[in-house]
């Protein structure tokens, strides 16, 4: 197995299996909708099941057929992603690491939909009363790997210049 495939495989089982860790620790104890101050007025965690899209939105949209269209939805997402994993070439280090977290996070709320039916949210930041909705490892993989993605994207030498800078400083 190549380099880049045992690094995708070492990201996606650490990362899903922290996600699902972290779900599971938190179902088992915590009740629904219980809430543990952190930091006040900055952070808690509350336990929160989510049927919708990311940050709720669908959640009140009650039919059968929704749990099957995020189910599929993921099989896609997961399918398209490991397209371009593929197609990416092994010296583009920081996309296949966004590539993997991207994936990680859609494989973590593919196995909370397909046996519950929602995804468990737990982590919540607020500022006062100004509260960004609950998310999870899961959706922190998603958000830091697309943020990753764009960042080489926009600075697609930036990454290796850094890295450069680093091996000329070592030499010295």
């Amino acid at each position: 197995m190549s380099k880049k495939y045992k690094t995708l495989l070492l990201i996606i089982v650490g990362m899903v299996f922290l996600d699902q860790a972290t779900k599971l620790y938190i179902d088992s104890n915590m009740e629904l909708h219980q809430s543990i101050q952190v930091i006040k007025n900055f952070f808690q965690i509350t336990y929160i099941r989510n049927s919708g899209a990311a940050f709720g939105i669908l959640s009140g949209f009650k039919s059968p057929w929704l749990t099957l269209f995020f189910v599929l939805i993921s099989v896609v997402a997961i399918g398209i992603i490991m397209f371009y994993y593929y197609k990416t070439p092994e010296n583009q280090r920081l996309t296949l690491v966004s590539f993997a977290l991207i994936m990680s996070g859609a494989i973590g709320n593919f196995i909370d939909r397909a046996f519950y039916g929602e995804v468990i949210d737990f982590l919540y930041f607020h500022w006062y009363q100004h509260y960004w909705p609950a998310f999870n490892v899961a959706d922190s993989c998603i958000t830091i790997g697309v943020s990753l993605l764009l960042w080489d994207m926009v600075f697609p030498k930036a990454f290796l210049k850094t890295r450069d800078n680093l091996n000329l400083s070592r030499e010295k």
